[in-house]
């Protein structure tokens, strides 16, 4: 889920996408752990994130992990 930042929404993980949370290669990382937590196909996961540009790891981040994050630009 990508949201304003004035609209907060509780209990799920919040990245700042301006900030450092937002650089690619923590994108990548934050996915790989919760891909596991949530057995998932990490490496998988990954490899789709760095196919594409930032646009497109974020869209992968948002089709797994959307109902557990919230990204704000």
């Amino acid at each position: 889920m990508i949201v304003n930042k004035s609209k907060k929404v509780a209990s799920k993980l919040e990245l700042n996408l301006s900030g450092p949370e937002g650089n690619a290669f923590v994108l990548i990382g934050i996915a790989q752990s919760w891909a596991k937590r949530l057995g998932l196909d990490s490496k998988a996961i990954s490899a789709d994130m760095m196919s594409g540009d930032y646009e497109h790891l974020l869209s992968v981040m948002e089709k797994h992990f959307g109902d557990h994050i919230i990204m704000y630009r």
